[in-house]
């Protein structure tokens, strides 16, 4: 039973890394190539945003992780009670409702990821919609 949700988390937060990645990847390739002063200027602007939001993206995320250790810690806690049932029904009970919130615990932090990792691209899509100034044109006579 806990097999299966162990896997099926390590699955969702697998891929939610790999789609992370690749939408970095995409983002820089957005940024602007250094060359005049103003290109760099403005690199240096998208840099100081993009190392804000990330920071900030990583903070959320340590968050994230650190309630859903939390509950993994509180949920074993509770497998190890299992053994003071008195009885095979009071057994049987607190093993569904063990089961019910390990459950419910996976749901919630598949929807956390997936809610975290929405406003991980709004704010990168807002960055990479920044307007640009074109880079100054030299007119060679």
């Amino acid at each position: 039973m806990f097999d299966q949700v162990i896997e099926s988390m390590r699955k969702a937060t697998e891929a939610s890394v790999l789609l992370q990645q690749e939408m970095f990847k995409k983002w820089i390739s957005l940024w602007p190539v250094p060359g005049t002063a103003p290109a760099r200027e403005q690199a240096r602007q998208m840099q100081k945003k993009w190392a804000e939001t990330f920071t900030d993206l990583v903070k959320r995320q340590r968050e994230v992780t650190k309630t859903q250790f939390d509950t993994g810690l509180q949920n074993i806690e509770k497998a190890f009670q299992l053994g003071e049932a008195k009885n095979p029904e009071e057994l049987r009970t607190r093993t569904i409702e063990l089961w019910k919130q390990c459950f419910e615990s996976l749901r919630q932090a598949s929807e956390t990821q997936m809610c975290e990792f929405q406003v991980a691209g709004e704010k990168w899509f807002e960055l990479a919609a920044t307007p640009r100034e074109p880079a100054p044109q030299t007119n060679a006579r």
